[in-house]
């Protein structure tokens, strides 16, 4: 029923059809839920583009504007397609301060990518954050869960050589 609220041919039906079971098998007021309906979206998408979020919104009775304030306000959900790798540098203090700004730039040059911006390759998402919370191994990087600390830019290129490595391995 609800795929008739909007233009549904960009989204894979049989996903909304696992998204609409998961919000169906909410109990009680599914408008609380809404970060944990996003989160289900995004596992199932990859991301949450507008027309996802406007399905959520009607999906739960929520005006779109709400939906997106919490997608835009949350940094773990992303609007565009993600990399399989995504590189956080931190620009906290400390990190800055021990110049996190040339260890982003190189990641940039490096992946060919922007901040908030996947690689033409599709393996790395750039982000900037505020902070990782490992002001002692400043300046810090993270791609997915693994820490790098006392990262210098030259240190970069053999990082993502090993990522790319991997990919290259697994084909």
């Amino acid at each position: 029923m609800r795929n008739k609220i909007l233009d549904m041919t960009t989204l894979d039906k049989n996903l909304i059809k696992s998204l609409d079971a998961y919000i169906d098998s909410i109990e009680g007021d599914k408008k609380e839920h809404l970060i944990h309906v996003l989160h289900k979206a995004q596992e199932l998408f990859g991301y949450l583009p507008q027309n996802l979020q406007l399905y959520v919104a009607r999906a739960l009775d929520l005006s779109s504007a709400r939906v997106n304030g919490v997608v835009t306000f949350y940094s773990f959900f992303n609007e565009k397609p993600v990399g399989k790798y995504t590189i956080s540098v931190c620009m906290g203090t400390a990190c800055f301060v021990k110049g996190a700004d040339k260890v982003l730039d190189r990641v940039i040059e490096v992946t060919g990518a922007n901040k908030n911006e996947m690689s033409e390759d599709g393996l790395f998402t750039i982000k900037d954050v505020r902070c990782i919370g490992a002001c002692g191994l400043a300046p810090v990087m993270t791609i997915n869960d693994k820490v790098y600390g006392k990262v210098k830019p030259n240190d970069v290129d053999e990082i993502i050589r090993h990522y790319r490595s991997r990919e290259d391995e697994s084909k």
